[in-house]
């Protein structure tokens, strides 16, 4: 099996993509117990803020490229970032990392794909969803997409960034999130990709009105399947 590098940002939605690597390995394998190896590392988080708020991507690119050398020297074969934000400074490094990367936004884009969607709703930082990320990989897929208004972009990004990413998930907080989804529904999506990483933590199916594009989960199984292709 080829070994994972996960270039982490912040803890909340970098423990969600570990586990599920983790635990969902075993039923791919056939093997109880059975995963990946998987090496992680993260840097001081505060200076992916200070670099994010500044939108100094440069700064970000220099965290991710270290981050991605680090796991490389311990023996990671490819990486992946569970974080849609930081991807905004993934063409700005990628020239120089030493191993293979999949992009998040990409792999969201072939599961829409797959699924025949044309519209999605697309939530995150208010950096994620007014940046080129989604835009630019649902673009090349010739899939629609949508952002909430100015003031749902705004609370969104109060939520995750005050709320998610300290482990806070409050009842107030999901109630708004089925409200935006609901509102996007409504404007003709046909679903909702959870463009944060931290956002399945407090967005499921069952609690949303449009199906989920879980961003986090995918990209995990999409290392899982690369992992274990030569397995």
């Amino acid at each position: 099996m080829k070994h994972i590098g996960i270039v982490a940002c912040s803890a909340e939605g970098a423990s969600l993509c570990y586990r599920t690597i983790c635990t969902e390995a075993s039923a791919l394998l056939g093997r109880k117990y059975a995963h990946p190896e998987v090496t992680m590392h993260t840097p001081n988080f505060a200076e992916y803020m200070k670099g994010i708020e500044a939108e100094d991507w440069k700064a970000v690119a220099d965290l991710m490229l270290a981050s991605a050398k680090k796991v490389a020297g311990a023996g990671a074969d490819f990486a992946i970032c569970p974080d849609n934000t930081i991807h905004q400074a993934f063409a700005l490094f990628i020239d120089k990392s030493p191993i293979p990367w999949l992009h998040i936004a990409e792999v969201v884009a072939e599961e829409a794909g797959r699924h025949g969607y044309r519209k999605l709703g697309i939530l995150g930082t208010r950096f994620l969803v007014e940046g080129p990320v989604y835009r630019e990989k649902l673009d090349a897929a010739d899939i629609g997409h949508m952002t909430p208004e100015k003031t749902g972009r705004e609370r969104i990004n109060s939520i995750i960034l005050d709320e998610l990413v300290a482990g806070v998930f409050t009842n107030e907080s999901r109630a708004y999130f089925t409200a935006v989804i609901k509102e996007l529904k409504g404007q003709g999506c046909d679903a909702v990709v959870l463009g944060c990483t931290e956002i399945p933590l407090i967005v499921t199916q069952e609690t949303s009105p449009l199906p989920i594009l879980d961003s986090t989960r995918l990209l995990a199984r999409a290392a899982l399947k690369k992992a274990v292709e030569a397995a």
